[in-house]
């Protein structure tokens, strides 16, 4: 299986027990690039996200930014 039974990840309560081994494989992965000394992931390179947020939150805006951006792929906020 590599992709969720749902299209949105808004909560947990629509997810499948694949789903949920879907996420902590792929949690397991991306902790092995955090442990790399160039931290880029080759597979998000034309990746665009987009973050919406609906309080208003500085710290989590800008963390969320450079996380993406470390990551390699772009990124717009809403």
């Amino acid at each position: 299986m590599s992709e969720l039974s749902v299209d949105h990840l808004l909560g947990i309560k629509d997810l499948t027990k694949e789903d949920i081994q879907l996420i902590h494989t792929t949690a397991d992965q991306f902790k092995e690039v955090i442990n790399r000394p160039i931290k880029k992931v080759p597979s998000l390179r034309d990746i665009t996200i987009a973050n919406l947020f609906f309080e208003n939150s500085t710290r989590t805006k800008l963390s969320f930014e450079l996380a993406e951006k470390t990551s390699q792929c772009r990124c717009n906020q809403l």
